[in-house]
């Protein structure tokens, strides 16, 4: 018996008014449209309950690397759940998948990485990110040293102490953020800058600017520097260049913790398994989500080095930290088939030297048409930016949602981007061919076009 009835889109549209809040939305602007019912997916594609065939270029939510439809994990998931469905890692207590993907984990991360703390979504790995960095400091009798210094247009989740560390303003305002003991610098963000500066001047101020911070606050004070090797959800915001070795050097300089969030970036995205290895940082910690499992489960977790788990055993009584779901046995065996998957296939060298490079070039001539002012792409992971002028530089008024219409427009014509303003960012499936990345890019033109004439009318 199937646990879903079959009901009409219409009912399905009825019934998620009338009893579902859904994140990050406008629900009184929701219940004049209605939801997009999405109803199967195969390979890098989902199916709306209309039958309409989208082009996810998005990856869900960043995470269905692999794609949809990836008989592996769904058998790792099915034969979890008869051998032990569920049983906590509390009470001195752990089970073999846990075990095994921490194992496994340590082998895919860098050399000073050889312990995980296991969470259930990349805003429990921050929320423990908090916890586990002022505790490392209490420990090391520098009970002064609680402040993290993250960045403005950051994200690192939605609870309350993962919205903190993020620097989104709107998430702020409403809900009274951030806590205590958290501060923002500036973002690295060169077209968003006035561009008097050159990139890699930029990019060393922008640097600077968390070492300003340490100064201000007092280096006895500051515990750690948290940031995405590129941001994302802030608008795909690629660094420029000399902006991370400045990183490096400004957090051993004064002895701070380095915190690479790789909840996006892990995993392969950039073609390495990891935005540090992209970008030759050494951090303390990495917390991890979205990729592990390919978004088939919920898993988050935390890579914390030596330098921190060896005073955390050493030193530490009870961390009094965790989650009923932290290291679930199913999530986990998912995240097992997963990893081997991307192995066997070898993903992340493909996108570093196939499927990368070939819609990268594609992407970059997206800058040829007048709406597009600028365009980045690392990995599969990209942006253009929706500009009323090239030259001179104009943006269009933030009421008129040029980035909106474009994303309702490309969705239209079967292919799903997500608009950040008028910023448009693109992570698709590692495994999306190269004739699925023509259909892509031929609709995303397309949509510019129309977009265009919709803006000017």
């Amino acid at each position: 018996m199937a646990a879903i009835e079959k009901r009409s889109r219409q009912d399905w549209q009825e019934l998620d008014k009338e009893h579902h809040l859904h994140p990050f939305t406008d629900h009184k602007s929701l219940h004049k449209k209605r939801s997009r019912i999405i109803s199967r997916a195969e390979g890098v594609y989902i199916y709306d309950a209309d039958g309409h065939r989208i082009l996810d270029g998005m990856s869900g939510l960043w995470c269905v690397n692999a794609g949809y439809g990836r008989q592996e994990l769904i058998d790792a998931a099915a034969e979890q759940m008869k051998e032990l469905p569920y049983y906590n890692n509390f009470f001195q207590c752990a089970h073999p998948p846990s075990i095994e993907l921490a194992a496994m984990l340590k082998e895919v991360s860098q050399p000073q990485f050889n312990r995980v703390f296991f969470a259930g979504s990349g805003s429990e790995s921050n929320d423990t990110i908090v916890r586990m960095v002022r505790t490392y400091w209490d420990l090391m009798g520098q009970p002064g040293r609680h402040t993290i210094i993250s960045r403005d247009n950051a994200y690192h989740g939605s609870t309350v102490a993962a919205a903190s560390l993020g620097g989104m303003k709107p998430m702020h305002k409403q809900s009274g953020l951030p806590i205590p003991g958290i501060v923002h610098v500036e973002q690295p963000y060169w077209f968003g800058s006035d561009r008097s500066l050159s990139p890699e001047e930029f990019g060393l101020a922008a640097a600077r600017s968390i070492e300003d911070k340490i100064r201000e606050v007092g280096p006895d004070k500051v515990a750690a520097f948290i940031a995405e090797p590129i941001q994302g959800a802030g608008g795909v915001i690629v660094p420029p260049d000399s902006y991370w070795p400045e990183v490096q050097r400004i957090c051993d300089e004064y002895g701070i913790l380095l915190i690479s969030d790789e909840v996006i970036t892990g995993f392969g995205r950039l073609g390495e398994w990891f935005g540090a290895d992209y970008y030759g940082t050494r951090p303390d910690f990495m917390p991890f989500a979205k990729g592990v499992t390919s978004g088939y489960l919920p898993l988050g977790g935390v890579f914390v080095s030596d330098r921190v788990a060896d005073v955390l055993i050493d030193k530490g009584g009870e961390f009094f930290h965790g989650y009923t779901y932290s290291g679930h046995p199913a999530a986990c065996a998912v995240a097992i088939a997963n990893l081997r998957l991307v192995q066997k296939e070898d993903l992340v060298e493909r996108i570093k030297s196939d499927i990368g490079p070939y819609l990268q070039d594609k992407w970059r001539a997206l800058g040829e048409h007048a709406l597009v002012g600028d365009t980045r792409m690392v990995g599969l992971m990209g942006a253009f930016e929706i500009v009323k002028s090239k030259s001179p530089l104009e943006k269009f008024d933030e009421k008129r949602g040029a980035g909106v219409v474009f994303r309702d427009t490309l969705m239209e014509l079967g292919a799903c981007m997500r608009a950040v303003g008028d910023t448009i960012i693109c992570a698709p499936p590692f495994v999306l061919s190269h004739g699925e990345a023509d259909e892509l890019i031929e609709k995303t033109w397309k949509a510019l076009d129309q977009a265009q004439d919709l803006l000017s009318a």
